[in-house]
């Protein structure tokens, strides 16, 4: 099995490799030139390394670190760095995700919702999806009394070609389940600001 995934891995980097050496050439480049010499196999590996979200489960990931916990009030992680690639150019978006859950019965290992942030954004994304795909599989798997995601990214897409607006920011949000409610929702938005 192992064998099988090394030779599956070289073959999607090999191919991903010729595949940029094209690119080199399709834009004017010698990609014989010394200081290119290896970029088209350093672009597919960390293209492949920037897309390895595909490979990953993320509803394992939060299972494998549920416990049994009667505590029942809001749980924060906040600024977690994240960091993907828009699905309409190929260009980074980075930022911060905040997350928040309210345990019904099971609580979750902290560090896996930063996991969790990782696999959804090492996919090619936009950032409204990426916001509720992270919301869902936190309400699907620990099926909390409420669940609450805010996301504040930068978008490479906008600073360095389009409109070139470099301060410019976008956030979005998702919230399940308690907040909904308002009191809850503004505790929760007063605690990440």
């Amino acid at each position: 099995m192992n064998d099988n995934f090394n030779i599956e891995t070289l073959e999607k980097t090999d191919n991903i490799k010729s595949n940029y050496e094209n690119i080199l050439n399709l834009v004017g480049e010698n990609k014989d030139r010394e200081g290119l010499l290896k970029t088209p196999e350093r672009a597919a590996k960390a293209i492949s390394f920037l897309t390895e979200g595909y490979d990953k489960n993320p509803h394992k990931i939060l299972q494998s670190a549920m416990f049994k916990e009667s505590y029942s009030e809001m749980v924060i992680v906040k600024d977690i760095e994240l960091y993907s690639l828009c699905e309409h150019h190929l260009l980074p978006f980075f930022g911060k995700a905040h997350i928040a859950y309210i345990p019904n019965g099971h609580i979750v290992g902290l560090s896996k919702l930063p996991r969790v942030v990782d696999v959804f954004s090492r996919r090619l994304q936009v950032q409204e999806r990426l916001t509720e795909q992270i919301l869902d599989c936190i309400n699907d798997t620990l099926s909390p009394k409420g669940v609450a995601v805010v996301i504040e990214a930068s978008h490479m897409c906008m600073m360095m070609r389009g409109v070139q607006k470099q301060n410019s920011s976008t956030t979005t949000s998702g919230f399940r389940g308690a907040f909904k409610e308002t009191d809850t929702r503004n505790e929760f938005l007063n605690l990440i600001n």
